[in-house]
């Protein structure tokens, strides 16, 4: 029988339960029975789910306190010593304290920093970055995986538990601290010392009646070292001896030149990726051994667009030919990336909502797959089929995806679109003039707190309870709270605090042609947050000005410089879901277009300082090398296109998130945008050397508090990390700024922070 199977399922619930039960949890409304108690009912929920929608055996192990790769660090015991007390064994609030940092009086860690947070792969999924040092020991000290499978179990279900391969993990850590400077020591040093925690974990596995382990090696599908390469081969012969059946998955890309060395494994299976790398089948065919099962990933696990059964069921009708019960069906990598459940839109128009699917009806096309081949005289097979082609047809015949006054725009675009009048040295020296800004000037990246009164509006507005004027009202008397604030705080370079936004990406898409919107169509980005990305179904266009009146209604209130506040083309694509129909490159440029009309009506309407974010440029980068040079020459070409109808004197930022920006530092500076702010203040200041190295040419906000925790810095802490970029950044070159936007914190410790760092600012003019 060719078995269905999943790689994950979204932890956050259907109604996001984790995140509204972690949130109570660190305000103190729920205690950890309370809970763990919602935890364990969304495993179960979760499991009946994907039992019932055809899967045969369901993964455990997918589910995390805040984040599955800070559980593997907890199970390891790669706990930094900052949160360690007196040896003990960590606990939940150990766990968020790495995650989130520790306030003063924390009892397990007062005052210790976050963890380091970065994207996972090409995903907008953030990881907390394991911390090894060259002594690292490891040491089994956290059994949420073992009390899961025992869950699992109990109720019925076969189980594959799901661990991060220990190559992967190691690949996904930074050596810190003292270490972190001996140029001798690899973090793939640790290697040894790591697998034998591995085979514990197998032994104690199999001894709970297990079979088979899910063992996740996504780094395969990146262009290795030969190190880490030959680095394989030993771990896994070692792993061998060890007790149950191995499943080595891959996912988001194409394994390649590793395709050989991934066949070979001394392991009983492989997951590939043929959503994102088709042109792996069927050369894999041909290498895998006689004895292996081979998981065929044919349902997109990381997009809504419903699978077009009939094509994929020619793969594995060719794959059910050549491997008869070694070939398993499974979703491209982890549904974590998926939306829950379609069946809970109620608001989605027919045609829409049958063009998609989410992660409970993900699981039910691999099982249809799955009994496609089983089960070939199935009626219910037949039907679905059947429904499937209508789909595709429907998709096809729409009228309502292809625009021609779109597509001749986009035609009409020539070289000189995309560029600034002038040079950046004589732009600024115009710029600096004419908004007249101190040294270390002041600014935060964009969105003041989300406070509750905000969000009751904004769906009282949406229900029909508030009047298009009162609703307007509200929104302006948070505006004005915001402006009075920064003038009473002392910030140079104001915002609006965007308190009419929902999300930075599903504010705009709303204003767009080609956009559709889910109610429940959540996923997680990180911890509690969790986004709703808006769908891409059709060309792009802007009907009319989105943001001008409510930034000039900022403006108005006050003498100082009011900056803009845009989401740039390449992040506007990254966090929706796209497409599929057309390249990713076309979307860009024609989402470009539709913003550089609002970036050329906030100058008419005489705001000075535009920001146009690129949180995620760093994150649609390719995993392979050889698709790097194409994508970054379209994406920084569609920021450029975005920004370059403005006059030499209006002066454009941009912002980026938590990313590693040595490798594309050349493409970031082909965007020429003056500033660039960055999120800095985790890696204290580390991510500047790239900047340093390369000579950026153009001003730098680096983030000098991290908002991703609740704790305030001190204006001490603030001027030494501004100091430290001061050593690596001309002085006269920087800017002052928060890591990231305060949307997700609270009026008094977002008032604290911006004090200390004014105050920091002030103290480095006088030095």
């Amino acid at each position: 029988m060719t078995l269905a199977h999943n790689l994950g399922f979204p932890r956050i619930g259907r109604d996001r339960e984790l995140k509204k039960a972690q949130e109570a949890f660190w305000k103190g409304d729920l205690d950890e029975d309370g809970l763990r108690a919602i935890g364990k009912q969304l495993r179960a929920s979760h499991w009946q789910v994907q039992k019932e929608a055809g899967i045969d055996l369901l993964p455990v192990g997918d589910f995390a306190w805040y984040d599955q790769v800070l559980t593997h660090s907890l199970t390891f015991g790669v706990i930094p010593e900052r949160f360690r007390k007196d040896n003990a064994k960590p606990t939940l609030q150990t766990l968020f304290a790495m995650a989130r940092g520790a306030v003063g009086h924390d009892s397990c860690c007062g005052g210790a920093h976050a963890q380091e947070m970065t994207k996972w792969f090409d995903t907008n999924y953030h990881y907390l970055v394991p911390e090894f040092t060259a002594d690292q020991r490891f040491e089994l000290s956290w059994n949420q995986l073992f009390e899961e499978v025992d869950e699992a179990l109990a109720l019925g279900h076969r189980v594959k538990p799901v661990v991060i391969g220990p190559l992967t993990y190691l690949w996904l850590g930074k050596i810190k601290g003292a270490d972190s400077e001996d140029k001798s020591f690899d973090k793939l040093d640790l290697l040894e010392h790591l697998l034998p925690l591995y085979g514990e974990i197998f032994q104690r596995l199999a001894a709970q009646g297990v079979e088979w382990v899910q063992i996740d090696e996504p780094i395969l599908v990146l262009d290795l070292p030969q190190e880490w390469k030959n680095a394989f081969e030993r771990a896994y012969n070692l792993l061998q001896k060890e007790p149950l059946k191995k499943l080595i998955a891959t996912y988001f890309g194409g394994l390649e030149d590793s395709l050989g060395l991934a066949a070979g494994l001394p392991v009983d299976g492989l997951h590939i990726d043929l959503v994102r790398a088709p042109e792996q089948y069927p050369t894999i065919l041909d290498r895998l051994p006689s004895y292996k099962v081979l998981s065929l990933g044919l349902v997109n696990g990381r997009n809504v667009w419903r699978c077009d059964l009939e094509k994929a069921l020619e793969v594995v009708r060719h794959a059910h030919e050549h491997l008869g019960d070694r070939l398993w069906l499974a979703p491209s990598c982890s549904l974590l990336h998926s939306p829950v459940d379609l069946d809970r839109e109620d608001q989605l128009d027919a045609e829409l909502k049958s063009w998609l699917a989410f992660a409970v009806q993900k699981c039910a096309e691999v099982a249809t797959l799955a009994r496609a081949v089983n089960q070939p005289d199935s009626t219910e097979v037949a039907a679905a089929l059947a429904e499937s082609r209508a789909v595709q047809a429907s998709r096809d015949a729409s009228t309502r995806i292809h625009k021609p006054q779109v597509q001749a725009r986009l035609a009409a675009i020539r070289p000189a679109d995309s560029q600034r009048h002038a040079p950046f040295a004589e732009r600024i020296a115009r710029q600096r003039a004419g908004l007249n800004l101190p040294a270390f000037p002041t600014t935060t990246i964009g969105s003041f707190p989300q406070t509750p009164a905000i969000r009751l509006a904004r769906q009282s507005f949406r229900q029909g309870k508030l009047s298009q004027a009162e609703y307007t009202e509200a929104m302006h008397s948070e505006i004005r709270h915001a402006v009075r604030l920064q003038e009473q705080l002392g910030l140079d370079v104001l915002v609006h605090g965007e308190a009419e936004r929902n999300d930075m990406v599903e504010y705009f898409a709303e204003q767009l042609d080609g956009y559709a919107f889910t109610r429940f169509g959540w996923v997680q980005s990180y911890g509690s947050r969790c986004v709703k990305p808006a769908v891409i179904y059709g060309d792009l266009s802007r009907p009319r000005a989105m943001t001008v009146d409510w930034i000039s209604y900022a403006q108005g209130l006050t003498n100082k410089v009011m900056k803009g506040m845009l989401t740039g083309p390449v992040t506007m694509l990254m966090w929706s879901f796209p497409r599929d129909d057309i390249s990713r490159e076309e979307q860009a440029r024609q989402l470009a277009l539709a913003i550089r009309d609002e970036v050329v009506d906030l100058e008419a309407a005489g705001i000075k300082v535009i920001q146009i974010d690129e949180a995620a440029f760093r994150e649609g980068l390719p995993l392979r090398r050889s698709g790097w040079q194409h994508y970054l020459d379209w994406a920084t070409e569609a920021f450029r296109l975005t920004a370059s109808g403005v006059r030499d004197e209006t002066q454009i930022h941009t912002h980026m998130c938590y990313s590693e920006f040595n490798d594309v530092i050349e493409s970031i500076a082909a965007m020429d945008a003056d500033v660039i702010t960055i999120e800095t203040s985790r890696s204290d200041m580390e991510l500047l050397e790239a900047f340093e190295q390369f000579a950026y040419p153009n001003e730098i906000g680096p983030g000098v508090y991290d908002i991703h925790s609740p704790r305030v810095p001190s204006q001490a802490q603030i001027v030494e990390l501004l100091r430290k970029a001061a050593q690596r950044i001309p002085a006269e070159r920087l800017w002052v700024n928060p890591d990231c936007g305060l949307k997700t914190r609270a009026w008094p410790e977002t008032e604290a922070a911006l004090v200390n760092m004014v105050a920091a600012a002030r103290e480095l003019r006088g030095a």
